[in-house]
């Protein structure tokens, strides 16, 4: 072999994994050179371990066909608007809750393991939240005076405003990472990231100084650097080759820098595989065919291996695609539906396995929900949603904020039967943050724009966590 071919292939097997990737070019080599200053000491609080679990419903889940309004009366204004779209009254599942005005509400029929989840306490719902820039009302709408999240209705725009909770702008930097940037100080192992993602790179968990560490649902969930770990004689010659190149020391800061990531991500890889072949297997089964069963299987597995890890906190991403329904909208909404009612169902069977369903909450986002009004047979792109909050900790079986009139000329509806949010995404996001055990006075670092719809020091946005 020449000279040439000997180290094109050394390079190669450096370049190509999954790891390096991952820690080179998507975990910020130029963060590593460059870290921005903060404004204030973001000293965060000490505290038993607590984890969250974001899933993203990417491409705008039609919520209010998921928690719909059962009592007749307000049944009959949701069959109204949403004509050959409306699911059965007799279909929804029953929810134990009844709001201020007396109404019930029910499921929809393909998520019993939800419908349980919130009956026994252990789940609860968001109504009606979205993107807003400060509080903003119809006639400001109709008028052209709000102030409206950028690119509104835009999947680009919506995706990443839930992610960055920064509708006035377009950024790269997630609340999830600007909240690891403050809690990361109480793991005391830093050598895996307190943000795993199963979706790779993603913007909700990019801080200015902790990025994501990206894994996979199957093995011990992360990926090495092959080369390091191949048993052929010829690979290990090569791999020393490469180790003996990566333990030199550099006068370069790009080549420090680049060989300290390389080490640094190998390093992660090894650490959590690691934890992970030590945890035991659940009692809890999960869903094989199920993808994200089996990515809530990994997480649980990590949060199993926590204490090995050394982490008192961790944030975890996944991202579950194909929710843009402007077609065949009750057909694929039954299937994926059901999907997500039994992952949870089954994550927090495996949380409460292993006595940790206090310290983790699990909870939705999603582009925006759908018209109310039909396209002939799917929704289009709107505004206000339901989502989902799940764990011991949540204040459960209770909607939180305020469901909308889901009548056409409602007080909330602006129009093509979009609905305009009633509780921001900036509150719903706080008491998250609140309940990981950011301080007030640091949540204008992660949610600048709190402060248009809350006090932080008066207490919870909107109470659905036990704080």
């Amino acid at each position: 072999m020449s000279r040439r071919k000997f180290l094109g292939q050394a390079s190669c097997a450096l370049v190509g994994s999954a790891t390096f990737l991952n820690s080179y070019f998507n975990l910020g080599m130029m963060n590593a050179l460059a870290k921005p200053a903060m404004s204030s000491p973001l000293m965060p609080l000490t505290g038993d371990y607590k984890a969250t679990v974001c899933i993203l419903l990417a491409g705008g889940n039609d919520s209010y066909n998921m928690l719909v309004p059962s009592t007749t009366e307000i049944y009959n204004n949701y069959a109204a608007s949403r004509s050959n779209l409306a699911l059965p009254q007799g279909s929804l599942l029953p929810l134990n809750f009844t709001d201020g005005d007396g109404y019930s509400y029910g499921l929809h029929p393909s998520m019993p393991e939800l419908q349980g989840l919130f009956n026994t306490g252990k789940a609860a719902f968001i109504s009606n939240v979205g993107t807003l820039r400060q509080p903003t009302t119809k006639q400001q709408v109709i008028d052209g005076t709000a102030l409206l999240p950028l690119g509104l209705l835009s999947h680009s725009d919506q995706i990443q405003q839930w992610q960055t909770s920064l509708p006035q702008e377009r950024t790269s930097k997630g609340w999830g990472g600007r909240m690891a940037d403050i809690l990361h100080t109480l793991n005391d192992n830093q050598d895996v990231s307190m943000s795993i993602s199963l979706s790779g790179v993603n913007t909700f968990q990019t801080g200015n100084e902790i990025i994501e560490f990206a894994i996979e649902n199957s093995g011990n969930g992360s990926v090495g650097i092959n080369i390091f770990e191949e048993e052929d004689p010829f690979n290990q010659l090569l791999g020393n080759t490469a180790q003996s190149v990566l333990e030199q020391e550099y006068q370069d800061i790009f080549k420090q820098t680049y060989r300290d990531k390389v080490l640094n991500a190998q390093g992660s890889h090894e650490a959590f595989s690691s934890a992970i072949a030590g945890v035991s297997e659940f009692v809890t089964q999960f869903n094989p065919q199920n993808p994200i069963s089996q990515n809530m299987q990994m997480i649980a597995k990590s949060i199993a291996a926590s204490s090995v890890l050394g982490h008192t906190r961790q944030t975890y991403f996944l991202t579950f695609g194909g929710w843009d329904h402007h077609d065949e909208v009750l057909e694929n909404q039954q299937a994926m539906l059901a999907l997500v009612s039994q992952a949870l169902g089954e994550f927090q069977a495996a949380m409460e396995e292993i006595n940790m369903d206090d310290c983790v909450t699990t909870f939705t986002i999603s582009d925006f929900a759908r018209t109310l009004t039909s396209n002939g047979n799917g929704t289009d792109h709107a505004w206000g949603g339901n989502a989902i909050v799940m764990g011991g900790a949540v204040n459960g079986g209770q909607i939180y904020g305020q469901y909308p009139n889901l009548g056409l000329g409602s007080d909330q509806e602006v129009g093509n039967g979009i609905i305009l949010p009633t509780t921001s995404a900036d509150e719903y996001f706080a008491e998250l943050a609140l309940w990981m055990g950011v301080e007030p006075g640091d949540m204008e670092y992660i949610l600048p724009n709190l402060g248009e719809f809350f006090d932080i020091n008066n207490g919870q946005p909107i109470g659905f966590m036990n704080i």
